[in-house]
């Protein structure tokens, strides 16, 4: 005979969840307890918890400019401070006057390191029509972002930045966004152990200094980003003059964005018109 595991109340959870170090472990036990279907299945889910899986790779879900986003285990969590990166866009998106081309209507989009699709699905969600696609050289990201913005007919693509993108793109993007790693190598074993052992690596070494591959998404964008397009890259406050310089070397006219509520920096390259 199965034998169904006891209850959790909700203050046995929040002590449980305190013990295991979870700062914010009122809140957690809140969304465990209203994700799970069964009280086997939240015994399970406490218990990847207490392991140390980030919670959103327990609720199969994060929270994203208001959205619920699809984030399986082993994807990189989208944070919070990249909702700043997708109000930019948003803001650029807005501000676009060039009239578009004959063969389409909707703005053009690429979305570089999509992760879960957590930028792209934002902004579709804010703006309506797109014509959205996302790369990531990560299958199981690549898998989680279908699932986020298939529906509203973007396409996603598997491979290392623009080579897997549809050639036809190139000069017709209006916004391209890049949350590309850029914690440097020597400093990932400072991160959160939830960051260092259950997010992949690629999605957050950034080479040396943290700005290899923004140099190289830099280094294309010209080719792809139409006349007045834009291309947006979040980074850290310390790395932005350098990230600069590196648009200036690609052609780009850069400005930087900042928010000191969500602690995020955005250096926005615009291509000449």
């Amino acid at each position: 005979m199965t034998v169904s595991p006891p209850l959790l109340s909700p203050s046995a959870l929040v002590t449980r969840l305190r013990a295991a170090g979870c700062v914010f472990a009122e809140d957690e036990a809140r969304l465990l307890m209203s994700t799970a279907r069964t009280p086997a299945d939240l015994a399970a889910m406490v218990d990847r918890r207490v392991d140390g899986l980030p919670l959103e790779h327990v609720l199969g879900w994060a929270e994203f400019c208001g959205l619920r986003v699809a984030v399986d285990p082993g994807v990189f969590v989208p944070r919070r401070r990249t909702e700043f990166l997708v109000h930019q866009a948003a803001a650029h998106l807005g501000a676009t006057t060039r009239a578009p081309a004959p063969d389409r209507t909707h703005p053009v989009v690429v979305d570089l390191c999509c992760g879960s699709g957590a930028v792209g699905a934002a902004l579709l969600d804010a703006l309506g029509h797109l014509e959205l696609y996302a790369a990531d050289i990560d299958p199981a990201a690549v898998a989680c972002a279908r699932r986020n913005v298939a529906a509203d007919g973007a396409r996603v693509f598997e491979g290392d930045l623009y080579e897997p993108l549809p050639t036809a793109l190139r000069g017709r993007v209006d916004i391209l966004v890049a949350n590309a790693p850029y914690v440097p190598s020597e400093a990932i074993g400072l991160l959160p152990v939830e960051a260092r052992v259950h997010e992949p690596r690629a999605a957050l070494d950034g080479g040396a200094d943290g700005l290899d591959v923004q140099r190289r998404v830099a280094a294309e964008a010209p080719l792809w980003l139409a006349p007045g397009g834009h291309l947006l890259v979040e980074t850290s406050e310390c790395q932005a003059p350098r990230t600069v310089e590196t648009f200036l070397g690609n052609g780009l006219i850069p400005t930087v964005a900042t928010s000191d509520d969500l602690n995020a920096t955005v250096v926005i390259g615009t291509n000449p018109t």
